[in-house]
């Protein structure tokens, strides 16, 4: 009888796992989409109103989720430093990132922020006082190496514009260190809720006077990546809380197939071959890090 009980709550473990999967392969293929359809509207609106109209749009979906799950106390604010500092980080990165995604082919802006996680692992020694093994260091010398060859500066083909992912990507790593410490204090939908209202607010900001007429059509699909941006991060959320984040992480980089087709597609944009070589060794870095137990971190 414990057997059976025991074999029964081992499948249904990997039952649970494998919908984590999915989840966030869906969530990688959603980010894709929202960058598609920001890059799209950055071709005929400025990045201020491109931010705004998303965010609020996303904030709604946010809001109405938020409400459901908890009530309004999931959305009350502990640390309001902390709050306002992850918030502000998040805008900075998305606008890097916006900006990266106008001047850039979507697979290369991808690949790029794909070492946000080495980021992450670099300054959480300095930033939350935590210690970094050999091997994770080694992971993360190795995934800079990797960003270097997708850059390659010196190279005839490097432009200045291939600093603004690297740059976003660090942002974003710092977001990703200050909602790690938020999170002690502050719901993860309290987190998420006011970081996309400070996203938004600071997106309407910046364009008081180029607001430009947005018709039905172009609304539609300012309100669709906005509902897509939202989804990938619920998509998110729900696979690290069905598997394991060591088994389940790995699979947000099959986010750059997504990138590579839609590109293609889209913008005839085809990634040379030191791209994806730099990509490999960016996700191989990253993969290996998630893979270190915590107790050897």
């Amino acid at each position: 009888m414990q057997r059976q009980a025991e074999a029964a709550g081992t499948e249904k473990a990997a039952a649970a796992q494998a919908r984590g999967i999915v989840a966030m392969m869906i969530s990688a293929l959603l980010l894709m989409l929202g960058d598609s359809i920001s890059k799209f509207l950055l071709e005929t609106y400025p990045i201020g109103q491109v931010i705004a109209i998303r965010q609020f749009a996303a904030l709604a979906v946010i809001l109405a989720w938020a409400l459901s799950v908890g009530g309004p106390q999931v959305l009350r604010i502990v640390s309001w430093r902390g709050q306002l500092m992850r918030g502000g980080l998040f805008l900075a990165g998305t606008f890097v990132i916006l900006t990266a995604l106008h001047l850039l082919p979507l697979a290369t802006v991808t690949a790029i922020t794909f070492a946000s996680p080495i980021f992450v692992a670099a300054l959480s020694a300095p930033v939350l006082g935590e210690k970094v093994a050999r091997r994770v260091w080694i992971a993360i010398i190795v995934g800079f190496v990797g960003v270097l060859v997708m850059i390659r500066p010196g190279a005839a083909s490097f432009e200045w514009a291939l600093l603004l992912p690297v740059i976003g990507a660090a942002v974003n790593g710092l977001r990703d260190l200050a909602s790690r410490r938020l999170s002690r204090t502050d719901h993860s939908l309290s987190i998420l809720f006011w970081s996309t209202l400070i996203v938004g607010v600071g997106g309407a900001l910046m364009t008081p006077f180029s607001w430009l007429p947005v018709g039905a059509g172009a609304f539609a699909w300012f309100v669709l990546a906005g509902v897509i941006n939202a989804g990938a991060h619920f998509a998110m959320i729900e696979g690290l809380r069905l598997g394991r984040a060591a088994v389940v992480t790995p699979f947000k980089y099959t986010g750059l197939i997504w990138a590579v087709l839609l590109g293609v597609l889209l913008w005839n944009e085809w990634p040379d071959r030191w791209l994806l070589l730099g990509a490999l060794i960016v996700i191989g870095a990253g993969i290996y890090m998630s893979r270190v137990p915590p107790a050897a971190r």
